[in-house]
């Protein structure tokens, strides 16, 4: 078939339009070895969005020794040369960028790594990481002076890991704006339980090692990541309100318990649901172990994580994490507060909703207890500081901030507020300014005034 004259000049005007478009793409070029976050610059990475890691570990107690491979399927956000992942301390045999070798360089904590092609901007691909050997838990002051991370016990391993701790278990783009679904695996000696985050899939014997497999099919950030280990006496069930609850406690700590941990957890959950709006994922739970070298707990995606028998107000304050944290993240670590602060004003709504002491009377026991001299008040809670992100004042600030809303704006606005916020970013990530956009804009008032003596001043508010 011959072509008309007027065909074969469409057809040539075609090609050189693809050619000019060809020629106006970007060449590759390398992604950001962080997201640019001030308290962790190199945390996080850029160029891609990771969308699902399939994490699968095998963990020896007797020696500690960790042997994973971990593939992240992820999407390039930039015509990519190369890309970082965030690795602490373990030692990487192999990497693959869809299926094909791919050369990598390492510097600290940072990997960089070269695939065979560019990957273009839009494209799906994913990485496989090979990598081994003994996970150590991270310390200093972040985290009360406590150790974090990857913690051994007695059985197996206690895994808790805010801010910046899942990146020595797992190659990752270590930060909370970059969240992705989960497939855990995780092999360990037959007759311990491995308990991770979301549903059970299964769990089965051979060879004298027990095989377990956990789904998180919501968003996740990083740091909630857990493969905690260990022999564990679990319940499961659901709550009155009908979510499937998940309690895994080393029976170390079950005699003498005065908290019932399965109770609370469910009476928790089903009243958040109603105060915070539906519940945001397939599970709730507990993750009780005997680890008192760890001096905190933590908000795991799905079944909080403590280090021994909490009392009910830490159980609730973990659990109010699952709507602020977890479903709704910080977008950089300095909004901390958006997570302590509201955990910690969920305590004083317990209280209330108990008839024990109504949240303004816990707001003002906090604000009277401590002088204006005192150095609580010295902390800006909208930009804490990375060595002192967990200070008191950003707990207990931060839910004065919102009870000093709630008494400016009404009980009415301010309980639309609430599911309003976790509704808007749920799965997501906000900042302050979002947050004070939104209480204006629900409230119908201009609130500057509070949030900046509030939030970003130092020194004792006025009431």
């Amino acid at each position: 078939m011959a072509l008309s004259r007027s065909a074969r000049l469409a057809a040539a005007v075609t090609a050189a339009a693809s050619f000019f478009v060809i020629a106006a793409a970007p060449a590759p070029t390398p992604g950001a070895p962080g997201i640019g976050d001030d308290y962790f610059p190199r945390l996080g990475n850029g160029g891609f969005d990771a969308r699902h890691y399939d994490l699968d570990i095998a963990y020896a107690p007797d020696t500690g020794r960790m042997d994973g491979r971990t593939t992240l399927h992820a999407r390039a956000t930039q015509n990519l040369s190369t890309f970082d992942l965030d690795l602490q301390q373990l030692s990487i045999r192999r990497i693959e960028v869809d299926g094909r070798t791919a050369r990598f360089t390492r510097d600290g904590d940072e990997i960089t790594v070269t695939p065979r092609e560019s990957l273009r901007e839009g494209r799906d691909f994913t990485v496989s990481v090979t990598y081994g050997g003994v996970p150590e838990p991270l310390s200093g002051p972040i985290v009360f002076g406590s150790q974090y991370g990857w913690m051994k016990t007695n059985d197996g391993v206690f895994v808790a890991c805010e801010p910046n701790a899942a990146s020595t278990w797992f190659p990752s783009s270590d930060h909370p704006s970059d969240k992705a679904t989960y497939d855990i695996r995780i092999k360990a000696p037959k007759g311990l339980t491995a308990v991770s985050n979301g549903r059970l899939i299964s769990t089965y014997d051979r060879h004298g090692s027990t095989y377990t497999h956990w789904r998180e099919s919501r968003p996740m950030a990083t740091y909630l990541a857990t493969a905690t280990i260990g022999k564990f006496d679990v319940r499961t069930g659901r709550t009155p309100g009908g979510t499937p609850i998940y309690v895994a406690i080393d029976p170390v700590l079950k005699n003498g318990n005065s908290v019932d941990v399965y109770a609370v957890t469910a009476a928790a959950t089903d009243y958040w649901s109603r105060v915070f709006g539906p519940y945001p994922f397939e599970e709730t739970g507990a993750i009780v172990d005997d680890m008192p070298e760890a001096g905190f707990s933590l908000e795991v995606q799905s079944k909080p994580a403590y280090s021994a028998v909490r009392n009910e107000t830490t159980i609730v304050h973990e659990l109010a994490h699952q709507w602020f944290g977890d479903s709704v993240s910080v977008a950089r670590w300095k909004d901390v507060w958006l997570n302590e602060g509201f955990a910690t004003y969920a305590q004083w709504l317990w209280a209330e909703h108990q008839g024990i002491r109504s949240a303004h009377d816990s707001f003002r026991a906090g604000y009277d207890a401590r002088p204006a001299d005192s150095s609580f008040w010295q902390t800006e809670v909208a930009d804490p500081q990375r060595d002192t992100m967990f200070a008191s004042a950003v707990y207990q600030r931060g839910a004065m901030t919102l009870q000093a809303l709630r008494e400016r704006i009404g009980d009415t606005a301010f309980f639309r507020l609430l599911p309003a916020w976790t509704s808007l970013h749920r799965y997501g990530n906000a900042s302050t300014a979002d947050f004070i956009r939104l209480a204006e804009r629900v409230s119908g008032r201009q609130l500057d005034d509070l949030f900046d003596a509030w939030l970003f001043s130092t020194g004792k508010p006025a009431l």
